[in-house]
């Protein structure tokens, strides 16, 4: 690590954290979880990082055998970091972080959510019985960002890159698919206005959102239209 400071324990949890625990260092894994990214994305995912930061976080994981450099098949071939397989196995750390900090009162709903978490959110939140057997494959497209999905009956797998011959292709803003996920949004309201367009099988769109638990609402508050 290019920092000095740990905490100088032999408990694994302190050593966790002398990896893992510096200012963005989790916020980069949480961007590789769904795949490979190049700089400028990474930098597009995390804006309120520096370049300088970001590159000091890279390296730092990278000598932790967090991250690695490399390099996407042809006809791309652009570098890229991405996971190792011991940095992938972050990832039910990152997903119980969220799933705890989701009940947080101070957690700022309106603030921006990027791509990567609206579908790492959904991969946290499906709920295989409110799923009632949906087997399809999707595309999101959320902005420029493009993730393929693959609900069965015993979960639903996400990655990053286009779908083959998705059942339905969604295509929305991050923020106004998470609304109608998880803040209580009606599908049918989004499409309305616009904030959000489907093609492909309907009914499988319809089955993908009835997949992911309902916010509790109160007498004084309402869906969004």
């Amino acid at each position: 690590m290019a920092t000095k400071r740990t905490y100088g324990e032999g408990c694994a949890i302190a050593h966790g954290l002398d990896l893992v625990g510096e200012r963005w260092a989790l916020m980069v894994v949480r961007e590789l979880l769904l795949g490979p990214k190049r700089f400028t994305d990474l930098k597009k995912g995390l804006p309120n990082a520096s370049p300088n930061v970001l590159s000091e976080r890279l390296q730092e994981l990278e000598r932790a055998g967090v991250v690695k450099r490399d390099k996407l098949p042809p006809p791309a071939s652009a570098r890229v970091y991405a996971l190792t397989d011991w940095g992938r196995g972050l990832e039910p750390t990152v997903m119980a972080l969220g799933h705890w900090a989701a009940r947080s009162p101070s957690l700022q709903h309106e603030a921006p959510i990027g791509a990567d978490s609206v579908v790492l959110a959904m991969k946290g939140r499906f709920d295989p019985e409110a799923a009632d057997g949906l087997a399809a494959t999707y595309e999101l497209r959320l902005g420029e960002d493009r993730f393929r999905l693959a609900v069965a009956a015993d979960g639903l797998e996400a990655a990053r890159g286009e779908a083959d011959h998705p059942d339905a292709t969604i295509e929305a803003e991050p923020k106004a698919l998470y609304a109608v996920l998880f803040e209580g949004r009606s599908l049918a309201g989004a499409l309305r206005s616009g904030d959000l367009h489907v093609d492909g099988d309907r009914s499988a769109v319809d089955g993908l959102v009835r997949a992911f638990a309902r916010p509790e609402l109160d007498s004084n508050q309402r869906p969004t239209p």
